[in-house]
């Protein structure tokens, strides 16, 4: 039959081609290390390793398994909830009560942030229904020197302590997979990283900066870093842990274990997963969808949202949706929808505020509302940049609780009004 690309079947390790009947056809992978290629109504899948290698395939405990796949034919809701009870029973799931209600600093303050701004925004937030008050990139000395630079002289103990007399959980980002040339990894742990076949470092991307190099998880140094690093933001208070840049664990290249990429990042967030112990939530970003069910309580489900709706510059080619803007976010957090019976969707935050913001009142409300449907509520809006009314909205979305229901591929109906998103992905804007 004609077969289209199905909406929500374009991750890696699921895909799925939709019929001219409106039925799709779905092959889904039910281990790490799948790949899945669609041509017309063809899908072919593979682990690496080989055709019929193992490709890591790992169990909920993490011993190995069988890698294993799964089929499905007919409605679309229908094959993708099947999809994901089959990935719980084989992963594990983690998706317990409802998520959190975060605060985060990235999207008012990004790196300009110390103890005294903190610590400000913490008394500005009172009276708001936060679980989480999060401590966003720029506390760190370096990426991989995971200790306070000069703008927290209190330590970061201080700050934790601060967070829990306000009644919330403290929240820490880091991105544990990822190290920078100004890192005491880099200069003195060199054998601790990913490497080509040259034996150069792999560089994972470039950011503040310089480039960045990719963590070998496999290394039993390593590990035991990654154990003392999470046993030390444990001491500190910190409970929320939002872990960034994962994907660098699956980066190509040699490893101390040769074991596919997707497994070695699997060990990696295992090993962090058992020194936070269960009682610690961890949200996953840039992170591998599959390989993270079971260990990770929350996922960020698209790229980050940006304070305007299309990407105001060129460039990006193949690539483009993954870069930062609050379309692409929407665009992405929708087709992830279905992971939620697994774990916590994250569509980054909704914005509220108006100051130092280029979104329409009408982007703001599919962010909000795209926020309502996953089932994730998080801002990252400076109280002291809210009016009285953007403040009052924030407070009455905090504390809502509606009933959500899917009515067709981008609609929902949310307690009794109807949430469209398909005009927010036409590239127009007017569906």
């Amino acid at each position: 039959m004609p077969a289209t690309p199905a909406p929500g079947g374009r991750a890696a390790a699921g895909r799925a081609v939709e019929g001219s009947d409106g039925r799709v056809l779905l092959l889904g992978a039910l281990d790490v290390g799948a790949r899945i290629e669609a041509d017309d109504e063809v899908l072919r899948g593979f682990y690496e390793g080989g055709p019929e290698g193992d490709g890591g395939a790992v169990g909920a405990a993490g011993a190995a398994a069988e890698p294993a796949w799964f089929v499905a034919y007919g409605e679309r809701s229908e094959a993708f909830a099947r999809y994901a009870e089959q990935l719980g029973r084989r992963l594990g799931r983690r998706a317990r009560g409802g998520s959190p209600r975060v605060w985060c600093s990235w999207y008012g303050y990004y790196r300009d942030i110390s103890e005294a701004r903190l610590a400000a925004a913490l008394q500005g937030l009172a009276g708001l229904a936060f679980d989480v008050f999060q401590v966003d990139d720029g506390w760190q000395r370096a990426i991989g020197d995971w200790q306070p630079n000069g703008r927290f002289p209190s330590g970061m103990a201080e700050l934790a302590k601060r967070i829990h007399d306000a009644g919330m959980r403290a929240g820490l980002w880091m991105a544990p997979f990822i190290v920078a040339p100004a890192s005491p990894i880099f200069r003195e742990h060199p054998h601790w990283l990913v490497r080509d076949d040259d034996g150069q470092p792999v560089v994972a991307g470039h950011n503040w900066g310089d480039a960045y190099y990719a963590l070998d998880t496999t290394h039993p140094q390593a590990q035991a870093w990654l154990r003392s690093l999470v046993e030390r933001v444990r001491e500190w208070g910190y409970d929320y842990l939002k872990l960034d840049f994962l994907y660098a664990a699956a980066m190509p290249g040699r490893r101390h274990a040769p074991v596919p990429r997707e497994r070695a990042y699997r060990e990696g967030l295992r090993v962090m997963r058992e020194a936070a112990g269960d009682d610690v939530y961890i949200l996953v970003c840039g992170a591998p969808v599959i390989a993270s069910l079971g260990l990770a309580d929350g996922i960020r489900v698209g790229p980050d949202v940006a304070p305007f709706w299309e990407i105001p510059y060129g460039g990006g080619g193949a690539s483009a949706r993954t870069l930062p803007s609050s379309r692409n976010a929407v665009w992405t957090s929708v087709e992830r929808l279905w992971l939620q019976p697994l774990i916590h969707t994250d569509p980054d935050v909704a914005y509220f505020r108006t100051r130092h913001n280029l979104l329409a009142e009408r982007e703001r409300r599919w962010l909000q509302d795209l926020a309502r449907v996953a089932g994730f509520r998080a801002t990252s809006d400076p109280p002291e940049w809210l009016t009285g009314q953007e403040r009052a909205e924030l407070a009455a979305f905090l504390q809502e609780r509606p009933r959500v229901e899917r009515v067709g591929p981008y609609r929902y109906r949310v307690d009794d009004r109807e949430v469209d998103f398909g005009p927010a992905l036409a590239r127009d804007g007017q569906g």
